[in-house]
């Protein structure tokens, strides 16, 4: 009688998933082609943008792990009626669509715990630039797996951008941001620990401290070109003998290189809240694992190093610094601060850091030269150079500069266009 009982019980609900998940045949695919983002990717073969790339042959798939979350810009805001998902057989019993004006803030518009796998087409009522996937419960052992994420409806905007006559092809965007201020914190390394950090000079946000998040940073005001810009940025202080110098001003360029051109066009933009840094701190000699490098501005023959070089009259003292562009797709920060993100091997990100971001290239100009005996950071030698960033860019300008410009490879300024 149970097992009747289940039976029934199994069929209704069947039923009633059936009439609930009718897609209209007046639906338009706006999701097509979009950029999509995830939670993590089971490698780089499975990235978020083979589920809006229109091939059942390709999918995306998530790590073995629960939650995930999938989701597409659409470019615009648009009036969202269905959604198809079409399931590899590793699917979850547990989830919910949501969306979003600003990719921040969201309503659920469809949720439940009786996934079914398959071919499932959910009506929908709602609007929204953003819809996403969430994924609570997996029904296998596997992660989540899509070959297709379809959203249908009206509105939403192209996101493929048209390269302009005489376009330069390099893909870069950048922001240029004077020197804020100094304080010895570092709220990456020592969150809420005011002086408990080496001296540090801030550009970017105005009011970064020990105690900053991402909420702060975003209702603050930024010194960068462009003033959307909300991120924080800042390095070990440098000095003349005792004396402070800081840069004429830090230009942070983002990049699209280190992977293969086919890789680029799967850049994924930074997520809010993102903690990154570069450099060791800690390094004992000019090649103890630093990735910092120390020149001449327009004096290309005094040569470069990992520690200060002597600049001829005339000429500033540069420093370049690289940071990883390989994210783990999940974690915003990691215990040493380092792990969830990883440099490219071989052209590709390493399957355990599956996604593409962009290149953050910090370059800094003293305007000091001559013997850099009397040089040093406040982290000690000139190897021991590092960056941080916080990423606090608004998600749909970040999203943007990623589609128009790091994707198609075009070089854009400061307001990110060509």
């Amino acid at each position: 009688m149970r097992k009747k009982v289940i039976f029934a019980a199994a069929l209704l609900v069947s039923s009633l998933l059936v009439v609930a998940t009718k897609a209209s045949a007046a639906d338009t695919l706006i999701s097509q082609g979009k950029t999509a983002t995830a939670s993590s990717s089971e490698s780089a073969a499975f990235p978020a943008s083979n589920a809006v790339d229109g091939n059942l042959g390709t999918r995306w798939s998530s790590a073995f792990s629960d939650p995930q979350w999938l989701q597409v810009d659409l470019g615009a805001s648009a009036t969202i009626s269905s959604v198809v998902l079409n399931w590899e057989a590793a699917y979850a019993r547990s989830f919910s669509l949501k969306t979003s004006a600003n990719g921040s803030s969201w309503t659920t518009v469809y949720n439940t715990t009786n996934g079914t796998g398959g071919r499932q087409a959910l009506t929908v009522t709602g609007t929204g630039r953003y819809v996403r996937l969430e994924t609570t419960v997996r029904a296998t052992q596997w992660g989540v797996s899509l070959t297709e994420f379809q959203v249908y409806g009206s509105g939403g905007g192209g996101t493929t951008p048209t390269i302009p006559p005489g376009a330069v092809r390099v893909a870069e965007f950048l922001a240029d941001c004077p020197f804020s201020h100094r304080l010895p914190d570092d709220p990456i390394i020592f969150p809420g620990l005011p002086g408990a950090s080496h001296m540090h000079s801030f550009f970017g946000s105005t009011v970064t401290n020990a105690y900053s998040t991402t909420q702060d940073l975003l209702n603050a005001n930024s010194n960068c070109n462009p003033s959307i810009d909300k991120s924080s940025y800042w390095i070990p202080t440098f000095y003349n003998g005792n004396t402070p110098v800081e840069p004429t001003t830090g230009i942070f360029y983002y990049l699209g290189e280190g992977v293969r051109d086919d890789l680029i066009a799967q850049t994924q933009p930074f997520p809010l809240g993102l903690r990154i840094v570069a450099g060791n701190a800690k390094a004992t000699g000019p090649n103890d694992n630093t990735i910092s490098r120390w020149s001449c501005l327009h004096a290309g023959d005094a040569g470069s190093s990992h520690d200060f070089v002597t600049c001829p009259p005339g000429t500033m003292l540069e420093s370049y610094l690289d940071f990883p562009h390989c994210w783990d797709g999940v974690n915003l920060d990691s215990p040493d601060h380092k792990s969830h993100m990883a440099y490219p091997v071989n052209n590709a990100c390493p399957a355990s850091h599956p996604v593409v971001v962009p290149k953050l290239r910090q370059v800094m100009r003293y305007p000091v030269n001559g013997n850099p005996a009397n040089f040093r950071l406040a982290s000690g030698p000139g190897y021991t150079m590092h960056g941080d960033f916080f990423n606090a860019w608004p998600v749909d300008e970040l999203a943007r500069r990623v589609n128009d410009c790091i994707r198609p490879i075009i070089k854009c300024g400061t307001d990110g266009r060509p």
